[in-house]
């Protein structure tokens, strides 16, 4: 049995009592229930009467372009989300990159090879090797938890074992490596940072914090280690291809825009987005490749949190250097001891 309606000053949790009567009588009285709801659901919390109506406005105009999004024939969905109270200026300002990162700068190195490989992966069903979806939270290290979930992912395939490694760690403590901590880096920089550091620790010894600190890196508890760094040659996709099926979960970049954030399912594609590597500003991870309808796709962990598009996952299309996810793929060996 469905559970009974919330009266519309219920739906309001944690917005003053005045402001809930005074949005209740007369105008757009649905999109403003609608916002409620939402905003009970989120937590949030506005300071005034004019944020509020503010955040409705943003909120409204995002429902408005889902919908006549979803009413297309487009191979995703969209959907209101987490973000839907945010411009993309301040989404992009909170969680992505806000140092650009030209990723043409790493030289590729990975060896394809002229044997057969799947034509079809999801390293999710293969065993207990990727590690479940984390949150970054208001911070553009999107870098680290690609770095973090392809190492756990890397490890957990050659021994059986699944880390947590430790985001913060990165964030702390490898700008000598190009990277930036909370506005941005490189999976392949992190990759060699660890490699010369010698190791990362366990997210249990270092939690993540979500804004820049000072590094903490104590050596002892170093739990994760890499003995060579791979990259995968600029625009290789089809070299992508092969090393996730060959051999594990790839860290890639990708420009982000605004529909993206909104992706709720399906396969992404966009024709707004760019493919040349200075554009370039999220990090993710490909634990694998499939098609549908005769529509070729990646499947890639997010780390905004599983209750973002599908469980935290997303499927993006395969074979176009969609958004320029081609441009600076990595994956490191472990150094197994």
């Amino acid at each position: 049995m469905a559970p009974p309606a919330l009266p519309l000053l219920a739906l309001c949790s944690g917005l003053a009592l005045a402001l809930c009567a005074a949005s209740s009588g007369g105008g757009s009285a649905t999109g403003e229930q609608l916002f409620k709801a939402w905003a009970s659901q989120h937590r949030r919390e506005y300071r005034s009467e004019e944020e509020f109506r503010h955040r409705l406005s943003i909120f409204l105009d995002h429902k408005q372009k889902i919908d006549k999004h979803n009413a297309g024939n487009s191979s995703f969905r969209m959907g209101l989300n987490q973000f839907s109270d945010m411009t993309f200026t301040e989404f992009r300002k909170k969680y992505l990159w806000r140092e650009p990162q030209n990723c043409s700068a790493t030289m590729g190195n990975f060896l394809r090879s002229s044997g057969p490989y799947p034509s079809a992966i999801d390293w999710r069903k293969k065993g207990k090797f990727v590690t479940p979806v984390k949150n970054q939270g208001p911070c553009g290290s999107c870098w680290t938890f690609s770095t973090t979930g392809c190492l756990e992912s890397v490890i957990a395939i050659r021994t059986g074992e699944l880390l947590n490694l430790a985001e913060q760690q990165l964030v702390d403590c490898a700008q000598n490596f190009n990277n930036f901590g909370c506005n941005g880096g490189l999976p392949s920089q992190a990759f060699e940072y660890i490699l010369y550091n010698k190791g990362l620790m366990d997210e249990e010894d270092y939690p993540y914090q979500a804004k820049n600190g000072t590094c903490k890196f104590q050596p002892q508890k170093a739990v994760a280690f890499i003995k060579d760094v791979v990259n995968i040659s600029l625009y290789d996709e089809q070299g992508l291809e092969q090393a996730v099926g060959t051999y594990n979960p790839v860290s890639f970049a990708f420009q982000v825009t605004e529909d993206f954030v909104h992706y709720q399912e399906g396969v992404y594609t966009s024709t707004d987005c760019q493919q040349t590597p200075d554009q370039v500003n999220h990090a993710v991870l490909a634990v694998g490749y499939a098609e549908a309808a005769g529509l070729p796709f990646w499947i890639v962990k997010n780390s905004w949190g599983p209750e973002w598009g599908m469980d935290g996952y997303f499927n993006i299309e395969r074979g176009k250097n969609m958004c320029g996810l081609a441009d600076c793929a990595s994956f490191p060996v472990p150094l197994l001891l």
